[in-house]
């Protein structure tokens, strides 16, 4: 009996420890820590069937489109190789000495061998090539690069105002790409960089980034002053030499930009390329015959600034401003007349002058186009039959003073009470005001500022840019011209000698 009752009170004391540590471990937290860990334990171990959270599914088919794409263009890509032998002066202390010269038999010259790399995209299963006019320009020798093979390859044609060229290689069935709509590229999208930088041991380099900026524009230096066609895709893509003349893609693996520059000597983050609306209308044509027609509206125009379109009633700075028409021109023709703002082409906004050039030139001669105009605080539409833009050297020999003022570095505009209020200048003067000056040009060497006011040029008055292209017009190139500019308080004169190739 006595045994019983021990039992009985073991049992119970047993029983009643259980409950309570299940009790103090409940309040504790003690189990539902430990099955939290091991829950979070099979969500990173290998092979879990967990679910994946939404957001990293996002990431991950963002992956695999990178992969799919670089997949489908790859192939399409090449390197291009090129070298041009030149002779070069042979430098000794001896060297002018005749009879060292002539015992030791040694020659006045020696050859020379410069190298270039780029890259390219094929865009005709026949063996086309379209890449960068500064990528082969001039070369004795190009070479195309596929799959560990080089093949000789031989110019189709090239176009030095856009950097635009094309080569060709014997060689049937080639992997291509499929061509995009550079128009409908936006700020922000997603774009991938495929080509050969540095090295031809990093060939099919690919780099992904954003679309940073549409029409951009790099300046009249570029590409020693051939280059007159900027309307630049800029990018985040790292870019680097030998990239130029590769393929700028969006994520649908459509080619929209072919690789051209950056800016300094290797990839910051800032690159830009050729839209490939513009490079595929020069491919074209230089395929088809040899040589390139372009647009031509007959206007000469500059940048719509703060004061402009507040003057004007424009919202915000935009569009391009025509400072003047080509009498008889297609512009006049149908009606654009002097201080219209272009806003719109073919439904395409436009927001700087070299944009409204770069996509002009796109488009064939003979097109009618409707383009959109800002006048007297309202917007009209006008339809333009095209013509066809003359070649640089007649639009030089014409007096164009868009032209001659680009060779001498200059850029300028009619003075308003607006900006002579800006930069300091009596409001009761005429002149022609100096909005921007390049970089190591001649007007630069002497001088010449923002700001400035050019007040006669030969010794007439100008007080438009349309006297100051009439002035221009009757000074030939490789001759001196004489600019009487003011500034400030000061006024002084400026010869300048007019470049006979653009600088």
């Amino acid at each position: 009996m006595k045994s019983k009752k021990l039992s009985m009170l073991l049992f119970t004391g047993i029983f009643m420890g259980i409950v309570i540590g299940l009790v103090i471990s409940a309040n504790m937290n003690w189990m539902v820590k430990g099955i939290a860990s091991d829950r979070a334990s099979a969500n990173v171990a290998l092979g879990s069937s967990e679910p994946v959270p939404q957001e990293l599914l996002g990431l991950q088919s963002l992956s695999k489109a990178f992969v799919s794409v670089a997949k489908e263009v790859n192939p399409a890509v090449v390197t291009i190789n090129s070298k041009k032998t030149v002779k070069q002066n042979f430098r000794h202390p001896f060297m002018n000495d005749p009879f060292f010269r002539q015992f030791f038999q040694m020659p006045e010259q020696q050859d020379y061998v410069m190298r270039g790399l780029g890259s390219g995209v094929i865009v005709n299963p026949q063996g086309y090539i379209l890449t960068n006019n500064h990528v082969i320009a001039d070369m004795d020798e190009i070479t195309v690069t596929i799959e560990r093979v080089e093949h000789e390859a031989k110019v189709i044609g090239r176009d030095p105002a856009s950097d635009v060229a094309v080569i060709k290689i014997d060689k049937k069935n080639l992997p291509t790409i499929k061509l995009g709509d550079s128009d409908k590229l936006e700020v922000g999208e997603w774009v991938m960089a495929v080509g050969s930088p540095i090295d031809v041991i990093l060939e099919k380099t690919v780099t992904a980034g954003i679309v940073s900026a549409k029409g951009r524009s790099l300046g009249a230096g570029l590409g020693n002053g051939q280059l007159k066609f900027q309307d630049f895709i800029q990018t985040d893509a790292a870019i680097n030499p030998g990239n130029s003349g590769g393929a700028l893609v969006n994520l649908r693996g459509e080619l929209v930009g072919i690789n051209t520059a950056i800016v300094g000597q290797a990839n910051i983050g800032i690159g830009f390329a050729i839209p490939i609306n513009l490079a595929k209308s020069v491919m074209e044509q230089l395929i088809s015959t040899g040589k390139v027609r372009r647009g031509y509206l007959g206007v000469q125009i500059g940048d719509v600034d703060e004061e402009m379109a507040e003057s004007t009633g424009l919202d915000k700075p935009r569009g391009a401003y025509v400072q003047s028409v080509v009498k008889g021109g297609p512009a006049d023709k149908a009606g654009i007349r002097e201080d219209d703002i272009i806003l719109k082409i073919k439904g395409t906004d436009i927001i700087t002058r070299d944009q409204l050039t770069a996509y002009v030139a796109s488009l064939s001669p003979d097109a009618r186009v409707d383009v959109e105009l800002w006048r007297n605080g309202s917007s009209n539409t006008v339809t333009v039959h095209l013509g066809e833009r003359p070649s640089e050297e007649s639009l030089d020999s014409g007096g164009s003073v868009t032209e001659k003022a680009e060779t001498l570095g200059l850029e300028v505009q009619d003075l308003t009470p607006d900006l002579a209020d800006q930069y300091s200048l009596p409001s009761d003067e005429d002149g022609v005001l100096i909005t921007n000056v390049n970089a190591n040009s001649p007007a630069e060497r002497k001088g010449l500022q923002r700001g400035d006011l050019i007040q006669s040029v030969n010794g007439a008055t100008v007080k438009s840019v349309r006297e100051f292209k009439a002035a221009m017009g009757k000074v030939s190139a490789g001759s001196v011209v004489r600019i009487r500019i003011l500034r400030e308080n000061m006024t002084f004169t400026v010869y300048l000698r007019i470049p006979k190739e653009k600088e």
